[in-house]
């Protein structure tokens, strides 16, 4: 069969026994169509059959590539040390959807890598699609029919959505995406990692996004929880959350770079109806948010809008250029009447802490309210080097666990 040329300045190797179906049908894995020779197997269509990407193969995503059919399960389980290359000229993407898994485990010293098919030097955000995590756990973009809620997925990434808040959608450990986020159309770029409705009994543990040109990670609803997460060069918001998450996340560390980059945080419940339920309630811990001083770039550090509550303690937000901190809405400020959204041991560190828009009920006053009213928060003027935040609290404070990952230019 003919050759499949992807990134000649890599050795990549066999397929072993995998199988050949060439171009189309369906060959006994379960899959639309898998290509081996060589140098790479070729993922494309529905995998419906249990599968394991192996580490002596480069695997490439062609186009959407979607593990399960959204009734029956299928687990894809990818080893330590393996690489995905998500195809650029089809913006391949890789989705999980409803009642399949994803089981990959990698290591500190063997990470599973998904990344962009073209050579390095040449790769840049958008050149792929991007990892996509459809659950059964609550949303709330269609409350108050009295059924379990599903909607659909940005990018035609799927359905997502149900009553099980303790769903699994499998585990990522030890797990970096790089260079994706490609734009499907206007206003509609895929996220580096996408959590949809993704329930609890997801393990997500050292995962990091690089530069993606849309979200580096976003929650659409869900309960899922998430600890030891990196962020760095996103091209819009570093961490998203919308639609009902109630989850929580835990040593979380986002970097912005100059050349590109919004908000640190954005957080929203619902963009429609701010006063849906479930209400999006995360709690955050341990953060260290850094922006681009006096860049074009690095909005705001932490935004909460659209009716969303929260609980964060023990962050350090640094370096962004119209505020540090956002509170936007009265159905966000109710929450925080309610005692339902709350900050601790919030450090920042911007030329402007609060964000003034100028509106009677969400101004710079009403901001620093939200500020003063916890305990431990605190204006000052830190600078860092990078993730270290030389005894400052946050994320990093002492204990380096970021070591493990890359962060290629390009």
């Amino acid at each position: 069969m003919r050759k499949i040329a992807i990134l000649s300045t890599l050795t990549l190797f066999a397929c072993g026994d995998k199988g050949d179906t060439g171009t189309g049908g369906t060959d006994d894995t379960g899959i639309s169509a898998l290509e081996c020779d060589d140098d790479v197997c070729v993922l494309s269509g529905v995998i419906t059959e249990d599968l394991t990407l192996t580490a002596d193969t480069a695997w490439l995503l062609r186009g959407g590539v979607f593990v399960g059919d959204d009734i029956n399960p299928t687990t894809l389980t990818v080893e330590p040390g393996t690489i995905v290359y998500g195809e650029s000229s089809t913006d391949g993407m890789l989705v999980v959807r409803r009642n399949s898994q994803i089981l990959a485990n990698g290591a500190a010293d063997s990470p599973i890598v998904f990344t962009s098919s073209k050579a390095p030097g040449s790769r840049a955000r958008g050149d792929w699609g991007g990892l996509i995590l459809n659950g059964n756990a609550p949303i709330n973009v269609c409350a108050g029919d009295g059924e379990a809620c599903e909607a659909y997925g940005e990018g035609g990434t799927g359905w997502y959505g149900g009553d099980d808040p303790t769903d699994s959608s499998g585990t990522l450990s030890y797990v970096r995406v790089e260079f994706a986020g490609t734009l499907i159309s206007p206003d509609n770029e895929l996220n580096g990692i996408a959590f949809q409705a993704v329930g609890s009994g997801t393990t997500i543990d050292n995962i990091h996004v690089h530069m993606n040109a849309d979200d580096g990670v976003e929650f659409f609803g869900g309960t899922a929880q998430a600890t030891h997460v990196i962020v760095t060069g996103a091209g819009d918001d570093s961490l998203d959350w919308t639609d009902g998450w109630q989850g929580s996340a835990e040593y979380v560390v986002l970097q912005q770079y100059a050349d590109a980059g919004d908000n640190g945080i954005e957080a929203d419940n619902n963009g429609e109806d701010n006063s849906l339920e479930p209400r999006s309630n995360p709690s955050l811990s341990k953060l260290t948010i850094i922006g681009v001083a006096d860049s074009e770039t690095s909005d705001l550090g932490i935004l909460l809008r659209e009716g969303t509550a929260v609980s964060i303690d023990d962050a350090v937000v640094v370096d962004f250029n119209e505020g540090c901190l956002d509170v936007d809405h009265a159905d966000t400020y109710a929450q925080f009447d309610a005692g339902q959204l709350q900050l601790s041991n919030v450090t920042l560190s911007c030329a402007t802490a609060f964000y003034d828009d100028g509106d009677e009920d969400d101004n710079a006053d009403t901001v620093q309210a939200v500020f003063d009213a916890g305990s431990g928060n605190e204006i000052a003027t830190i600078t860092l080097d990078g993730f270290d935040s030389q005894g400052n609290g946050g994320a990093v404070d002492g204990d380096d666990w970021t070591t493990w990952t890359e962060y290629p230019e390009n």
